[in-house]
């Protein structure tokens, strides 16, 4: 397998639209969460579709909705648009309530192709290992950075995976499964918020 210029021009698209955020409560470059869900899929064999939809797959729902999901289409077909539409769980503004977007979004993972299953894995996987990274960080200050808060984030981890593991497996759901073993693991270790 080969990838071609389309994902110069996918990272061009992702820094375009990705280049003034940063990850939550911190000054790292957004488009870094954005390149390692890539180098996952990439890495696990992820097709130049999957790859790119990596890459963009948070630009729908935190860069113009369905706007943006329209010049995805245009500018990298309706595989990709499709990737990037199933891992937005809302484009509204405001947007409903979080357990019911969740809700939601894990219903639609559960029976979801394998191929967009290695995309929300790997997204989920850097999401996963950056939470730990940040609880041997900064402790149980890093709950104040989700909205739902230390024991719904908890929750829906674990949910992702399990969603992900109906009727799928790959090495990388192993991978996701661990780090969200250790985010509960280092969680329970540092107790309750305070």
């Amino acid at each position: 397998m080969e990838y071609t210029p389309r994902i110069v021009d996918a990272f061009a698209f992702a820094y375009e639209l990705h280049k003034k955020q940063v990850r939550k409560q911190s000054h790292v470059p957004y488009i870094t969460h954005l390149m390692a869900a890539a180098a996952t899929v990439g890495g696990h064999a992820g097709d130049e579709d999957q790859f790119i939809a990596a890459l963009l797959h948070d630009a729908a729902e935190d860069q113009g909705g369905a706007e943006t999901l329209n010049r995805i289409r245009e500018r990298f077909g309706d595989a990709v648009a499709g990737y990037v539409a199933a891992c937005s769980d809302s484009y509204d503004d405001p947007r409903p309530p979080w357990h019911e977007r969740k809700g939601r979004f894990l219903e639609g993972v559960a029976d979801a192709d394998p191929k967009l299953k290695l995309v929300v894995a790997a997204d989920k996987l850097h999401n996963a290992r950056s939470i730990v990274s940040d609880l041997h960080e900064r402790g149980n200050d890093v709950w104040r950075m989700f909205k739902a808060g230390r024991e719904s984030t908890l929750w829906y981890y674990g949910e992702v995976v399990r969603a992900l593991a109906k009727d799928w497996t790959h090495p990388v759901l192993r991978e996701l499964g661990d780090a969200v073993d250790l985010m509960q693991r280092v969680a329970s270790e540092l107790g309750a918020e305070e």
